[in-house]
């Protein structure tokens, strides 16, 4: 499902800060972080689709992805996991990506999609699931802090309130200075408090799956296997181009890290 904090264009130093949780069935075969064969393209993948749930490129550009929570899916839908990929391997900008995309939306079940560029210094959030008829399927983000989940971008569920919260604290506690990116993921991205009052929950699925996934950090038995945050991923951009993307992952039952540090290069037209 995923869960993901993040703050764009609003501090001294970072232009990008991200953390965002991956969860997963825990017998779904998975790559950790790691630089891809092409020399271009860091991050995790998913074996099974090929595709990853967040990335990025020696070039500056980054892609991230949660599915949207609905009962019913197409099992004959693309991946959802391929999208970061394409605009990842793209040369075309965030906005004209997002425009390519629309015309596919159909073909996938309901995801949230966010592209940037930090080097042009824009981002772009897609969904194919609009919060109502009216609404837009590709913005602008905009400077500030923003969390995604697997409702639309900046949705008021609780467990997204206590992430923002939780974050906004840590980035006081900084005072505009650099980040311990390691302890910061693990004092707001391992949170496991849940929601006990039902009339909080969403109220998508059942009450009980409800219940489980309500926290930030999620671990649970569910019909098909143990299911939860499989990955906590920390990344960071900062002025001058210095990448730090670090990632704590199960391995089994044990928890491994690893960090993937390079500086963005202007990519020749």
């Amino acid at each position: 499902m995923c869960i993901a904090v993040f703050l764009w264009r609003s501090h001294p130093l970072y232009p990008l800060l991200l953390f965002l949780n991956r969860d997963e069935y825990h017998n779904r075969p998975t790559e950790p972080l790691r630089r891809w064969e092409d020399g271009e393209m860091v991050g995790g993948r998913d074996v099974v689709g090929g595709g990853t749930w967040l990335g990025c490129t020696r070039h500056g550009r980054i892609a991230f992805l949660t599915n949207f929570r609905e009962v019913c899916s197409n099992p004959n839908a693309r991946t959802r996991g391929h999208l970061p990929l394409r605009f990842l391997q793209s040369g075309k900008s965030p906005t004209e990506f997002a425009e390519e995309l629309e015309k596919e939306f159909d073909q996938y079940n309901g995801f949230n999609l966010v592209v940037a560029d930090v080097c042009s210094q824009v981002m772009v959030y897609i969904t194919n699931r609009p919060p109502c008829a009216n609404s837009s399927l590709v913005r602008e983000v905009s400077p500030g802090i923003h969390v995604l989940s697997n409702a639309n971008l900046d949705s008021p569920w609780p467990k997204c309130l206590r992430l923002k919260e939780d974050f906004i604290k840590l980035l006081a506690g900084s005072k505009g200075g650099e980040f311990p990116m390691k302890k910061m993921t693990e004092k707001v991205m391992m949170n496991g408090d849940k929601d006990d009052e039902e009339a909080k929950l969403p109220g998508i699925f059942q009450p009980e799956i409800e219940f489980n996934l309500s926290s930030i950090f999620i671990d649970f038995q569910r019909p098909n296997g143990r299911y939860g945050t499989r990955s906590i991923s920390a990344l960071s951009v900062k002025c001058d181009g210095e990448v730090c993307f670090y990632e704590k992952h199960l391995e089994g039952d044990a928890w491994k890290g690893r960090t993937e540090e390079f500086t963005t290069q202007t990519r020749n037209i």
